[in-house]
C-alpha cells in the first residue's frame, strides 16, 4: 500500500507535471512544416533539395547555440532559461502564422528549434536535480513523454484542424499561442532551483564521485552513438509524410496522422521505459529497447500492404521510445550534477547536427536512388549505433 502511494505522490508531483507540459510546448510546432510539406511544396513550388534545406537549417541553428546554452543554463540557473525559451516559440509561432515565402518560413522554423535548444539543457538538468538517482530514470521517463507527446500532437493536430475545422496551415501555429501562455504560467509556479540530491550523487558509486571531467572516453564514444542514431532518425524523420503521400498513395491529413501516431507512442512508452530502465539498468534496457525499435523499423520496409507497414511503423517509434528515458539517464551519469547543463547541451548537441546534415543527404540519395533507399540506408545506420553501444560505452 505504501509503495502504490509513493509512486502515486511521485507521479502526480507538481514540478515533474509541468516540466512534462512544458516539454510538450517545446516540441510540439518542431515537426509541424514536416507534416506540411506536401502542402508547402506545392504552395511554394519547391525541389526535395530546396525542402532539405528548409529541413536542415533550424537544426543548423541549434548546433551553433546548444553549448552556449548549456553553459548559460549552469551559469543563469535552469528555470530562467525555460521562461525564455517559450518567449522565442512564442515568436517563432507569431511569424510562422504570417509566412508569406520560404525565407519567413525558415526564420519562424529557426526561431522554434531554438527555443528547443533554450529548454532541453535546461529542463533535463532540472529534472534529474529534482529526484534521487534511483528515481531519476521514472521522472525522465514522465518527462520525456511530455516532449514525444508534443512531437506526436503536432502533425496530429494539422491532420485534426485541417481534415476537421478546415483550417488553412498558417492557422495551425497560431491555434497554440494559448498554450504556450500558459506554460509560461506553470513555469513561475514551479519553486526555485534545488539541490535537494545533488550529495547523494556525488556520494554514489557509479557516479561522478572524485572526478568532475565532463570530457572522457565514455562520454565521447556515447555521443558518437548518438550521432549515427540521430542521422538515421532525421533521415527517416524528414522524408516519411511524403514517402507515405508519394509512395502509399495517401494524402496529406491521412500521412499526417500516421506520422503523429508514430511519436504518440512515446506518451505510453517513455513512462514505462523509465520504470524498467530503473529495474534492469539503463544500458541493458536500452540495448533491448532500441534493438526491437530496429527490427521493426526493417519489417516495414519490407512489408509492400500499408496496413503493416503503418503498424511496424507504430512499433518502431512505441520500442524507440521505451528507451528514451535510458538514453537520458546515461548522460546524466556520464555529466557531473554541476556541470549537467553543458552535459546535456553535448547530448542533444549531435541530434542538431545531424538534423542539418541528414536531409540534404538523404535528398540527395532520394532523387538519385529513389526514396524508399533513404530509409534502407537509416536501418543500416542504426545497426551500427547498436554496436557502437554495445561495445563502446562501459559503466
Amino acid at each position: 500500500m505504501k509503495d502504490k502511494k509513493d509512486r502515486a505522490s511521485f507521479i502526480l508531483k507538481y514540478s515533474l507535471i509541468a516540466m512534462a507540459f512544458t516539454h510538450t510546448l517545446a516540441h510540439v510546432l518542431q515537426r509541424i512544416h514536416l507534416a506540411l510539406f506536401p502542402i508547402i511544396r506545392t504552395e511554394f513550388n519547391l525541389t526535395l533539395q530546396q525542402l532539405g534545406i528548409i529541413a536542415a537549417i533550424p537544426p543548423l541553428c541549434q548546433a551553433i547555440l546548444y553549448i552556449p546554452m548549456g553553459i548559460f543554463t549552469d551559469r543563469f540557473g535552469s528555470r530562467k532559461m525555460i521562461i525564455i525559451s517559450l518567449f522565442v516559440t512564442t515568436l517563432g509561432t507569431l511569424i510562422a502564422s504570417l509566412t508569406l515565402d520560404p525565407l519567413m518560413l525558415i526564420l519562424a522554423i529557426s526561431l522554434i528549434y531554438i527555443n528547443v535548444t533554450m529548454y532541453h539543457p535546461a529542463s533535463y538538468s532540472f529534472t534529474t536535480r529534482l529526484f534521487r538517482i534511483k528515481d531519476r530514470p521514472k521522472a525522465l521517463g514522465i518527462h520525456g513523454a511530455g516532449g514525444t507527446f508534443g512531437l506526436a500532437i503536432g502533425p496530429i493536430s494539422v491532420s485534426i484542424l485541417m481534415g476537421v475545422f478546415a483550417f488553412r496551415w498558417r492557422q495551425i501555429y497560431s491555434f497554440w499561442f494559448l498554450p504556450l501562455l500558459l506554460g509560461l504560467v506553470a513555469i513561475v509556479l514551479i519553486r526555485p532551483e534545488t539541490t535537494e540530491y545533488v550529495r547523494e550523487e556525488k556520494n554514489s558509486k557509479g557516479e561522478t564521485k572524485g572526478n568532475d571531467s565532463l570530457f572522457t572516453r565514455n562520454l565521447t564514444i556515447f555521443l558518437i552513438f548518438v550521432a549515427f542514431r540521430m542521422m538515421a532518425w532525421q533521415m527517416i524523420n524528414a522524408f516519411l509524410p511524403i514517402y507515405l503521400v508519394d509512395m502509399k498513395g495517401l494524402n496529406e491529413v491521412l500521412s499526417s496522422l500516421i506520422y503523429g501516431s508514430n511519436t504518440l507512442m512515446g506518451i505510453v512508452a517513455a513512462p514505462i521505459g523509465g520504470f524498467l530502465a530503473s529495474k534492469f539498468g539503463v544500458k541493458k534496457w536500452l540495448m533491448t529497447a532500441f534493438s526491437l525499435a530496429y527490427i521493426s523499423f526493417g519489417l516495414a520496409l519490407i512489408s509492400p500492404e500499408l496496413l503493416v507497414f503503418v503498424t511496424f511503423y507504430i512499433l518502431y517509434g512505441f520500442f524507440n521510445f521505451l528507451g528514451m528515458a535510458a538514453n537520458a539517464a546515461i548522460m546524466a551519469k556520464l555529466a557531473p550534477s554541476q556541470r549537467r547543463g553543458l552535459g546535456y547541451s553535448l547530448f542533444f548537441l549531435p541530434g542538431s547536427i545531424m538534423g542539418a546534415v541528414a536531409p540534404i543527404i538523404a535528398a540527395q540519395i532520394g532523387e538519385a536512388f529513389g526514396l524508399i533507399t533513404i530509409f534502407k540506408v537509416a536501418f543500416a545506420i542504426y545497426v551500427v549505433c547498436l554496436i557502437i553501444l554495445k561495445g563502446g560505452v562501459k559503466f
